[in-house]
């Protein structure tokens, strides 16, 4: 069984009198420890199609299983329990709490899940050793580099053990030498059997994923695995 499993994703908005198709007749399926990179022009569809396999928003039409969930039909709190479980998400602006150490930051997702004081301070120690931030555990944002900040925010998203690491632009707030850290931190997770995937607009960033999906007008134009292309309908 599949990880994720998209068939025939449809997500339309309508604004006033026009209807909006952002994505069109999606199916992709992808498998444990997978590294994947969504890529596309602008207006392509691939901050729907990230939004919808965040578990952010639900499609019009077709179905989403997750981890064998059907998350298709699912309330917001049916939802953010899932995002909560399954899903542990990267961002390009960091988005961590300023007045809060690294520790605190990473350990944000298990209040929430309810885990008792000294289980998730262990498991944010255990998370910030991952990413190479160790001796960081007490210094908040605004003493951490921007790439220290986005390996805090690789430790939050690694915490709660996700089936997905969803990283949307990770690099887009890095220079260059930067970037390529962080890029060299996710092929380090990927080989440690993280399924992970990347949404990006450069093609030097998706060359590091061992699979592209490229979107196109809301539609899958080519889904190009290392070594030989995919079906579109894979």
């Amino acid at each position: 069984m599949s990880l994720i499993c998209l068939t025939n994703i449809a997500r339309r908005y309508v604004m006033g009198a026009e209807t909006i198709h952002a994505l069109r007749d999606v199916s992709v399926s992808i498998e444990r420890g997978e590294y994947v990179a969504i890529m596309g022009p602008s207006g392509s569809g691939k901050s729907t199609l990230m939004n919808l396999l965040g578990c952010l928003d639900t499609p019009t039409e077709g179905t989403y299983e997750l981890n064998g969930e059907n998350v298709s039909d699912m309330d917001d709190n049916q939802l953010a329990d899932i995002r909560n479980r399954e899903i542990g998400f990267v961002f390009q602006t960091f988005n961590l709490l300023p007045r809060a150490n690294a520790l605190r930051n990473v350990e944000l997702p298990l209040i929430y899940s309810g885990m008792r004081l000294d289980e998730r301070r262990e498991r944010a120690r255990e998370a910030l050793q991952q990413v190479g931030l160790g001796d960081r555990v007490t210094h908040k944002p605004n003493e951490l580099s921007g790439g220290q900040r986005q390996r805090v925010a690789i430790a939050r998203a690694l915490v709660t053990r996700p089936s997905i690491i969803l990283a949307d632009e990770p690099t887009g707030n890095l220079d260059s030498r930067t970037g390529e850290e962080i890029m060299q931190l996710f092929a380090r997770l990927s080989e440690a059997g993280n399924t992970i995937l990347l949404v990006t607009h450069e093609e030097s960033i998706a060359a590091h994923a061992r699979r592209v999906v490229r979107l196109l007008d809301g539609r899958v134009a080519a889904d190009e695995a290392k070594g030989g292309d995919r079906s579109p309908e894979a």
